[in-house]
């Protein structure tokens, strides 16, 4: 793998042990001082603690050899792990917009003091989880959706903060709901984005900023290369590209130079694209059918 899986492991321990810490200490507060904000946001943290565990759970998956049964090891786990994460933020997403939408029309006491306070409290935590874990993230998807549930949070908690400075000021309790929601939008922005991600890898879509005919034309265009066809590009995991394709040289090779002409071109192929995995069939003709003429 691309990344450092033991740093990514220790960065998200690290962030699970802050997050559920808090996040009790959130609960009895947004009980105590009557605020949804609050509650909303320890719901929110509640889903981030389950993500953070299944991040860490599927980070640990992909240090597993590969076996006969999963002869690439178990890197797709953390596309799996990024779709349960995608998942969660949804399920947050629609408990908060079901809370806000009953209290914007009959607004609850809230102490504001104690909101500002503990959302505050729990920037610093959102904010320090989601620069650990942006350090050690890479490009997996497993680890960005962990990340955007850190920096949801911190959202949060300043929509929070805002709510809290409005109540103290100017009594304004509808804005401890109103800012609920707007953390409902932010929710349901990314995580749509992290879940059309996933899916796409799960799908075998080719890899963002992979463009097929591209890499077919450099195959090409490589030397000793006659054609290319049956050409097919895909994520492992998300951030480990795979490639096969029939390759006919254009002339009659022994195996072994025909074996260092695959070499080159596998070569090129991970330093122009980053593609990993290339599976080449090498071939002395093309073996689609020929197109019947009349």
């Amino acid at each position: 793998m691309s990344h450092d899986v033991g740093r990514q492991q220790r960065a998200l321990t690290w962030s699970l042990a802050a997050n559920a810490g808090f996040m009790v200490a959130e609960f009895v507060a947004g009980v105590a001082f009557g605020s949804l904000a609050l509650l909303a946001d320890a719901a929110h943290m509640l889903s981030d603690v389950g993500g953070l565990g299944i991040a860490l759970f599927a980070q640990s998956l992909l240090s597993r050899p590969p076996s006969a049964r999963h002869t690439y090891g178990l890197q797709r786990a953390e596309v799996l792990g990024a779709l349960a994460n995608a998942i969660t933020l949804v399920a947050a997403a629609v408990y908060i917009f079901i809370e806000a939408i009953e209290r914007i029309g009959n607004p609850s006491e809230v102490e504001g003091g104690g909101l500002l306070v503990v959302a505050a409290l729990g920037l610093v935590v959102n904010l320090g989880s989601a620069t650990m874990l942006a350090r050690a993230r890479g490009e997996g998807l497993n680890m960005r959706g962990a990340y955007l549930h850190m920096l949801l949070d911190a959202a949060g908690s300043a929509g929070a903060i805002v709510a809290g400075i409005a109540v103290v000021f100017w009594r304004a309790l509808w804005a401890d709901p109103l800012m609920s929601l707007l953390i409902v939008l932010l929710i349901v922005w990314s995580a749509w984005s992290l879940l059309k991600d996933t899916v796409h890898v799960l799908l075998e879509g080719a890899p963002r900023g992979l463009v097929p005919e591209e890499i077919e034309a450099a195959i090409a265009a490589h030397s000793g290369v006659e054609s290319v066809h049956h050409l097919h590009v895909w994520n492992l995991a998300s951030d480990v590209r795979a490639l096969s394709a029939h390759v006919v040289l254009d002339e009659a090779l022994s195996l072994h130079d025909a074996q260092e002409q695959g070499d080159r071109v596998r070569t090129m192929l991970e330093q122009k694209f980053g593609i990993e995995h290339a599976t080449l069939e090498l071939e002395c003709h093309s073996c689609e059918p020929e197109t019947a003429t009349t």
